[in-house]
């Protein structure tokens, strides 16, 4: 069993692994090794201690130098769900993974897109965020897919594979998937509807779509949709000054704590967050 599981290879995910290591505890940061685009996108970073004017892509370079000196290796899989045990945590990933640790380290930052009504309440009942994870369930069946990235345009590729139809959401330009059974619909999804389970999805301007089941592909999950039992709010997770949520084992760091959304705060926070949890080991 891990020590910790870090969720998010931004600078608040980067630090508390980097402090994890030099403590020699056991762990696996889930993450992108181009490690966060919102840095990469940066045109300049001037308010970084000893690092002034440096450019987003020199940036995440230079992160990326320091993980590899430490040979701390950043596994790209999307965290799906975080569990929380009497002692324990397991952690579902992409590609039907799952970790197994003693503590957990949420740094996912902040949603890019909001969840729209109905999401988080039928999570598990007809709404997925893993297209690997629960696309067999939908093998014959009629689906709609929201995707907010080009960089997930494989998962469609996936569902439209074991689907009978996939109507698909694309909240970018140039989408590039084709198949007989996708339906292309420009418009935002706005609530999700159903009994036991999700059955339709409402788009703005008031169309219905009749699904089975409803995908929601996105760069990043809500934290109370990831942890069931977190305490969230408006948005954030709830921390004190220890970065200890409200669930025993598991620490939140970065942007998902609140304002302000800086990489300074973020990389602060993940080493308050390290030795939070190592200091919860000991005990």
């Amino acid at each position: 069993m891990l020590d910790c599981i870090i969720i998010g290879s931004g600078p608040a995910g980067i630090s508390a692994a980097l402090t994890l290591k030099a403590n020699g505890k056991s762990f696996i940061l889930l993450g992108k090794k181009s490690l966060s685009a919102k840095i990469e996108k940066a045109e300049l970073i001037s308010n970084y201690p000893g690092l002034y004017a440096i450019t987003g892509q020199d940036f995440c370079a230079a992160l990326q130098d320091q993980l590899a000196r430490e040979e701390i290796e950043v596994v790209e899989q999307k965290a799906t769900g975080v569990y929380a045990m009497k002692d324990k945590f397991f952690v579902t990933a992409e590609g039907d993974n799952t970790y197994e640790s003693r503590t957990v380290i949420l740094a996912s930052g902040v949603e890019t897109v909001k969840a729209i009504e109905g999401e988080e309440a039928f999570l598990g009942r007809g709404v997925s965020y893993c297209a690997t994870c629960d696309g067999m369930l939908y093998k014959d069946k009629t689906i709609a897919v929201f995707c907010t990235t080009k960089a997930l345009e494989h998962e469609v590729e996936y569902l439209a594979s074991l689907a009978k139809k996939v109507y698909l959401l694309p909240l970018y330009k140039g989408v590039e998937v084709e198949g007989e059974n996708i339906e292309k619909i420009v418009k935002m999804p706005e609530k999700v509807e159903g009994g036991l389970r999700a059955e339709r999805l409402t788009l703005k301007g008031g169309q219905t779509l009749e699904v089975d089941g409803i995908f929601m592909l996105k760069d990043s999950v809500s934290p109370s949709a990831l942890v069931g039992g977190l305490a969230v709010e408006n948005g954030h997770v709830v921390v004190d000054r220890g970065c200890k949520t409200n669930l025993s084992g598991l620490f939140a760091a970065g942007d998902c704590t609140g304002r302000p959304y800086q990489y300074a705060k973020a990389a602060g926070e993940g080493n308050v967050a390290a030795h939070a949890a190592i200091e919860y080991l000991a005990k």
